[in-house]
């Protein structure tokens, strides 16, 4: 589980790299054109992903800490995770753990079938990479119209 965790957060990070780079090209080639909105706002979709994509990796580093905490040894049963402040009545009944990766988190589960998420992602985690996300999808959706409508005007509005 470890591995596979941290094989996520390189290609997160990696992504989120390779998206800076092509929205910083996009922006360098508008300049050189000097056309309208829509390459700005393909870069703004780009620079967001890649920002969504870097907060996620940011969590998913969050939740390997716990998982490689929680991972065996003397004293390891409650997961040192689940024993947050407030649940340590809970804690005292955690029979297994598990990694939620939407939203993101540490799971602890209990014996009555119950289930609660650890404090180890902090959390603006998930609230941000949610807006970034759509921040970037609405900005693609735009760059996209912004586009058409270039066609249809340089096309002669597309009417006949």
């Amino acid at each position: 589980m470890f591995l596979l965790l941290l094989l996520v957060v390189v290609v997160a990070v990696v992504s989120a790299v390779g998206l800076t780079g092509h929205g910083a090209s996009i922006l360098a080639a508008r300049r050189a054109r000097g056309t309208g909105a829509g390459p700005v706002l393909h870069a703004l979709a780009a620079f967001a992903g890649a920002a969504a994509v870097a907060m996620y990796a940011w969590g998913l580093l969050h939740v390997t800490g716990a998982v490689m905490e929680s991972d065996g040894g003397a004293g390891s049963a409650p997961a040192p995770p689940c024993r947050m402040p407030g649940y340590e009545a809970r804690a005292l009944h955690v029979t297994d753990q598990s990694v939620s990766f939407l939203p993101l988190g540490f799971v602890c589960e209990t014996t009555d079938g119950a289930d609660y998420t650890s404090d180890d992602v902090p959390g603006y985690v998930n609230p941000a990479t949610a807006v970034l996300a759509l921040t970037a999808v609405a900005s693609a959706v735009g760059a996209g119209c912004a586009s058409e409508a270039r066609t249809r005007a340089a096309a002669g509005g597309g009417r006949r």
